[in-house]
């Protein structure tokens, strides 16, 4: 059952929280939302069964926590909005990140909130021709124009084409239009990573980090998951049942059920 709590930024948050335990948060990247996204949910639901409590929260400014947002949505508002999350699930939590998702994810352990561990799924750190920070600010400029369909299309300029065109031909494309003001979190998060060598912003860095990505994934996507691997202290690669940029359902349930579990007894 759909819960909401409301950030000290005034956000309304809208999440589903499953089971007991040390606890899992799932950070969507750019677009996802729980109505569109059942990958995500029946993770959550199968790894809620296996000990630990699961936490799935539409991303401010788009599914149902699109009230009450005004101005940019920019990584603050994502951040507090996990802040207040970690509270709802007894001070602490590992997060998972997708795409996008796990920028900020990293922004918010770089931040000092209270998380113990990161479950990185297929971060796009690298992949963006012409650096991060430019593209970034051209979504923003779009954005702030009005041009929201400009907006998503520059977003998404470096992914596979045909991803654009089946989006275009979708009955989604209307609401993820509608919703692109909420990609500025992940602009900024990813610019943010771009923005120095990943050593120099991501040594320093304590909690468990584990990287993934899917057995059929793509090769810019290897070359991010090398270069966090690599700067963060600790951290591991793990491939994993996937394509198109997803998991399997099941199998990453388990695995991430593991590893939550893993990081509350390095915790403890």
């Amino acid at each position: 059952m759909s819960e909401f709590i409301t950030t000290r930024l005034g956000d309304r948050v809208d999440f589903d929280h499953r089971g007991s335990g040390p606890a899992l948060i799932f950070v969507a990247g750019a677009g996802p939302f729980r109505a569109i996204d059942p990958w995500t949910t029946a993770t959550a639901e199968a790894a809620a069964d296996l000990g630990i409590a699961t936490l799935v929260y539409d991303r401010v400014g788009r599914g149902e926590s699109r009230s009450g947002v005004v101005g940019r949505i920019g990584l603050e508002h994502e951040l507090v909005a996990i802040e207040a999350l970690l509270e709802i699930a007894g001070g602490s939590a590992v997060l998972c990140g997708h795409s996008s998702g796990c920028t900020i994810s990293l922004a918010a352990a770089h931040a000092g909130l209270p998380v113990i561990g990161l479950a990185l799924w297929e971060a796009p750190i690298g992949a963006i021709a012409g650096g991060a920070g430019p593209w970034a600010e051209e979504v923003d400029r779009r954005i702030a124009a009005g041009d929201l369909e400009g907006a998503l299309a520059h977003y998404m300029k470096d992914m596979p084409p045909e991803w654009l065109e089946e989006l275009r031909a979708s009955p989604m494309y209307e609401a993820a239009v509608e919703q692109v003001v909420s990609y500025g979190a992940d602009g900024e998060s990813l610019a943010w990573a771009d923005s120095a060598p990943l050593d120099e912003l991501l040594g320093e860095l304590r909690v468990p980090v584990r990287v993934y990505a899917g057995e059929e994934s793509f090769p810019d996507i290897l070359a991010a998951a090398d270069a966090l691997t690599t700067a963060i202290p600790g951290a591991t690669f793990q491939r994993m049942p996937g394509a198109d940029h997803m998991w399997e359902p099941k199998p990453m349930a388990a695995e991430l059920a593991a590893f939550v579990t893993a990081c509350a007894g390095v915790r403890r």
